[in-house]
């Protein structure tokens, strides 16, 4: 006869529950899901956090190689000549007959021998890159939004990435500088959102004592994409330029199609729009076994069964931006950050596209610069828990631009101490770029925290837009102070504004306006 004795008597089962549930309150109080989520991603930071970072962050890699791709693909070949009567190294070569003198390596290495673009105006050279940043500025605004919306941070990351790879891709299709240049817009317009999409990912899987952390990761993944390409450009030095976007663009597409499946959306963003069960879900993989037991019931504490649950912030985002435009401290923060954002890029491009001026190797000069940048990670690691957002940033700022004012100052007569100042600057600015970007993400709440970080990211690239002008300003007037002294002046007076901005330091994260305004 089947044996029908419960194995647990119904009093004993609520019994259990009851007493779960105290001990739950007594280990973890809560208010909502939200502070369950902030309490869950501070307390168990581990392996799987981690993973996530990583995984997230490679997509820099790929970032930071399509945005100096153009130094090696668009650059000006040297050459010689052939016929020793008609041709002398100081020739213009525009005037010379082309049996008289030919390329130094392949007719086919760049785009201006592929296309004998040697005569044509500078205008015409400059278009791709030009496209391409006006792709990014474009792209910035277009695609930031919807991070905020429809698609989310995860989806908007991997199709800006797989985007960017297939436009890229693409281009060894052009026919002409006018196919090639809209398909460098087209993949300017992925590449926009693909910086700031990372860092508010990130930002939003881990509590507030690891932010600063885990954003150096994103940074030291950039580095490595800005180290490997010089490397990869050498070693395809004698070979068309078209085979070093397939060498960039295929482990790029493979590697989207790939890691989607394995990272995690962030919990943040699926909580305010609604999606309950699966920001429990994201956070259980993103924190400790021994933590889910609670988050179970949280769950069943704050979302009643047979009931589709409603986030109280869910809004559209035509009236998430009429209320953020209304309010006077969201617009004077973010006209702040992307003031100062402005200085930065311009200062950083600035000083990257100069150097390359001064007629050092291309492999090296790129490599150098990006060497430089691996103390001022180590620097940024260290200091941002330390320092304050707005005083770290405000000092850094002072020292650039002072240094970078002496460097236009002392000209060629004193060539290495001028050096030591433009480096010095360097250094100063990419600490600042560092802590912006982690900055951007803080100030602002979880509904428009990607829009408002893509508007300063924005700034960055406008500033980026704008240096090269400066340095050929500086270039024509053969006055080094033209250039440096621009850049010194400009980053002390946008550097400035930081006096405006709150800090954030140690300061959670919000999801709505009202929160962030009633947090200060």
């Amino acid at each position: 006869m089947e044996d029908t004795t419960p194995l647990i008597s119904c009093d004993q089962y609520s019994n259990s529950i009851e007493q779960a549930t105290v001990n739950f309150d007594q280990v973890t109080p809560f208010v909502s899901l939200d502070e369950m989520i902030e309490q869950s991603l501070e307390a168990n930071f581990g392996c799987a956090q981690f993973v996530q970072a990583v995984l997230v962050s490679l997509l820099m890699v790929f970032d930071a190689q399509q945005a100096f791709l153009a130094v090696y693909t668009d650059a000006e070949p040297t050459w010689h000549c052939t016929d020793n009567v008609a041709c002398n190294s100081s020739s213009n070569i525009c005037s010379l007959s082309k049996t008289s003198w030919a390329w130094d390596g392949t007719a086919y290495n760049t785009i201006i021998s592929y296309w004998s673009l040697e005569c044509a105006s500078s205008i015409i050279t400059g278009l791709p890159s030009s496209c391409f940043f006006a792709g990014c500025l474009l792209g910035g605004f277009v695609l930031s939004i919807h991070g905020d919306s429809s698609l989310g941070r995860k989806k908007l990351l991997f199709l800006s990435c797989f985007g960017m790879s297939i436009a890229a891709l693409a281009t060894i299709f052009s026919t002409n500088i006018w196919v090639y240049s809209s398909l460098r817009f087209v993949t300017g317009v992925f590449r926009a959102s693909i910086i700031t999409t990372v860092l508010v990912l990130l930002m939003e899987m881990v509590g507030k004592k690891w932010r600063a952390h885990i954003g150096i990761i994103s940074f030291c993944c950039f580095n490595i994409g800005t180290l490997s390409l010089p490397a990869m450009a050498y070693l395809n030095r004698n070979s068309s330029w078209k085979n070093l976007y397939v060498l960039i663009s295929t482990p790029a597409i493979l590697y989207c199609i790939v890691a989607y499946f394995f990272v995690s959306e962030s919990p943040r963003w699926l909580f305010m729009h609604g999606h309950e069960i699966e920001a429990i879900a994201a956070l259980k993989r993103l924190t400790s076994v021994n933590n889910h037991e609670r988050l179970n019931l949280c769950l069943a504490n704050n979302m009643p069964s047979n009931r589709e649950f409603v986030s109280p912030y869910k809004s559209d985002l035509c009236s998430l931006f009429k209320d953020f435009f209304k309010r006077k401290w969201p617009l004077k923060r973010l006209l702040g950050i992307m003031t100062l954002a402005f200085g930065i890029g311009l200062v950083y491009y600035g000083m990257l596209l100069g150097v390359g001026n001064l007629g050092f190797d291309i492999y090296l000069s790129l490599t150098f610069n990006a060497l430089l940048e691996i103390p001022a990670y180590f620097l940024t690691f260290f200091l941002i828990e330390k320092c304050d957002r707005t005083s770290s940033m405000l000092a850094f700022s002072i020292v650039s631009g002072t240094c970078s004012i002496i460097s236009g100052v002392i000209g060629d007569g004193r060539k290495l101490l001028q050096i030591g100042f433009e480096l010095a600057s360097f250094f100063s600015i990419c600490v600042a770029f560092n802590v912006v970007l982690i900055y951007a993400t803080e100030l602002f709440p979880t509904c428009v925290r990607n829009s408002a970080a893509s508007m300063v990211r924005q700034a960055i690239t406008f500033g980026a837009v704008l240096s090269p002008i400066v340095i050929s300003a500086g270039r024509q007037n053969d006055d080094q102070l033209v250039c440096y002294g621009v850049f010194g002046l400009v980053i002390l007076f946008c550097g400035l504004f930081t006096i405006c901005l709150p800090e954030t330091r140690g300061v959670p994260l919000c999801d709505t306006l009202d929160e962030q305004c009633m947090q200060g």
